[in-house]
């Protein structure tokens, strides 16, 4: 609705900021009726009082004192319009959701290599098929702010927190293998990530760990790390992810029997230490149901209702009261 629609006076001033001053619209009569106060000091004398007095008085010269009165009284008005601040609804918009502090900690240690995952009918090595998953992740994850880390023998972050999740995606697609050494340093993964959601509202602060091995490096014990986090509120769902142990035979993944390579019992405590949860996955489509229940455990919250912004429209008024207000000394002196 515009400052100027409405159906009945209330509606028509509820398009003003600041309705009261239309109660100066009378003003110049009340001065008018007031009586003269007349001083015996010397006033300074203006030039062009006389003219101001002709154009004002009602009947001075015709029809270009009435012209004069008139255009000064639209004048007025305008004025008045103009400091009541008129303003018009624009099109409604959605407000920027807002959901979850996210970090993702991703594993890129030598054994993320391992070549004993199927994708897409092809075998393929643990990161690929980790990029794949979290890509899809991401692109459900509409109104978090999501930052990437990066782990091996020492833990970089690539994106602080942030609302653009295509550069996240573009950084975890260019991620490698040995990027940040070969070796696994979980516990200096969590609390890197802390230091950069302590921070953020409390309540909303995540980090999601994806890790295939056993914390062997870092200056930071992972169930130390553990203890910092739920101290700074940020809760921590671990996941392990990686077969059973087995090794590659040209591509062909091969199960040996042996003893998984992954620290569960670690990750499982650090978990729950700090209010999250302990996934295993042993499978792309494994990997993929984690996520999806990641999704239920961190919703993302819906938009709020559509708010329509005021757009301040005073300029117009004042614009037209300016204009009028010349021509009220121009036109009238012109016809006579």
């Amino acid at each position: 609705m515009s400052w100027f629609e409405g159906g009945g006076l209330g509606n028509w001033l509820d398009g003003f900021a600041w309705p009261w001053l239309w109660l100066a619209l009378p003003l110049p009569l009340l001065m008018r009726w007031l009586p003269a106060w007349r001083s015996r000091v010397p006033a300074l004398r203006v030039p062009y009082g006389a003219r101001l007095r002709t154009v004002g008085a009602a009947g001075a010269d015709g029809h270009a004192a009435h012209l004069g009165t008139a255009l000064l009284w639209l004048a007025w008005a305008c004025l008045c319009a103009a400091a009541a601040r008129p303003q018009q609804l624009g099109e409604a918009v959605m407000p920027p959701q807002q959901a979850r502090q996210m970090m993702l900690a991703v594993d890129l240690s030598g054994s993320m290599s391992e070549p004993d995952m199927q994708l897409g009918g092809r075998v393929v090595d643990r990161l690929t098929a980790a990029k794949a998953v979290l890509a899809d992740f991401l692109d459900r994850r509409a109104g978090d702010r999501v930052g990437l880390l990066v782990f091996g023998q020492r833990a970089y972050a690539l994106t602080p927190l942030t609302g653009d999740r295509e550069s996240v995606r573009e950084q975890l697609r260019d991620s490698v293998v040995g990027l940040a050494g070969r070796e696994t340093a979980v516990g200096d993964a969590i609390g890197l990530a802390v230091k950069r959601l302590r921070e953020q509202p409390e309540g909303q602060r995540v980090l999601i760990l994806l890790t295939d091995g056993v914390n062997t490096a870092g200056v930071l014990e992972p169930l130390r790390a553990a203890e910092l986090a739920k101290a700074e509120h940020v809760r921590v769902y671990t996941v392990a992810f990686g077969g059973s142990g087995g090794y590659s035979l040209f591509g062909i993944p091969i199960d040996a029997g042996g003893e998984d390579q992954v620290d569960e019992d670690t990750l499982r405590r650090i978990a729950r230490e700090t209010g999250g949860r302990f996934f295993r996955a042993r499978d792309t489509e494994q990997l993929a149901g984690i996520y999806a229940e990641l999704d239920r455990l961190e919703p993302v919250q819906a938009a709020g209702p559509a708010v329509r912004p005021r757009i301040e429209r005073y300029v117009w008024p004042l614009a037209a009261g300016l204009a009028l207000a010349l021509l009220a000394f121009v036109l009238p002196r012109r016809w006579r």
